[in-house]
């Protein structure tokens, strides 16, 4: 059971009632509890997250590449509500179930790219410090842009917030259940 209780989200008033709003337009007429947690306590900043999201969407990756580095970075981190989450969001982004078990595993799924990805992904969340020279020689090959390396910075900043919080919070999982 989460940690912090929340009012029920249908008596939200002021900033967090337009919070939720906005999240039920994005997620199907519902308020995952991660964001019902977040736009209750921090309204004014959960709205700025939804801004960056919203901003990175736009972006030039695609939504297998930002749900590829959200499941991994949540495996990483130990976030079992993300985990759910950005398994269920990568399924409906067009990522079959043989390469979610793969990213998991932090394996290699046959498609250079994304594992180029994966590996440089790995590499920022397992070690501190600059990567090295041939790293970034390696996911430019692989084909990803300068624009696009600075879109992986904020999608990985965005869901390490979302990880930290429900690890914080011990969050209920509110997604099916990983394959």
């Amino acid at each position: 059971m989460s940690r912090i209780d929340i009012p029920a989200v249908q008596s939200a008033t002021g900033a967090t009632a337009d919070v939720y709003t906005r999240v039920k337009k994005l997620a199907g007429g519902r308020v995952p509890n991660t964001y019902a947690a977040l736009g209750y306590l921090v309204p004014p900043s959960f709205q700025a997250f939804l801004d960056a999201h919203a901003a990175l969407a736009l972006g030039s990756l695609s939504q297998q590449d930002l749900q590829t580095i959200k499941l991994l970075v949540s495996v990483k981190a130990g976030c079992d509500v993300c985990v759910a989450a950005h398994s269920f969001l990568a399924k409906m982004a067009g990522l079959p179930v043989d390469v979610l078990r793969a990213i998991r595993a932090g394996n290699a799924t046959g498609d250079a790219k994304r594992d180029a990805l994966i590996r440089l992904v790995s590499i920022l969340q397992d070690t501190s410090g600059s990567i090295s020279q041939d790293e970034f020689a390696a996911i430019r090959a692989a084909g990803y842009t300068d624009t696009q390396l600075a879109e992986i910075s904020l999608a990985i900043g965005l869901i390490t917030f979302t990880n930290t919080f429900n690890r914080i919070n011990d969050t209920d999982v509110d997604f099916p259940n990983v394959d």
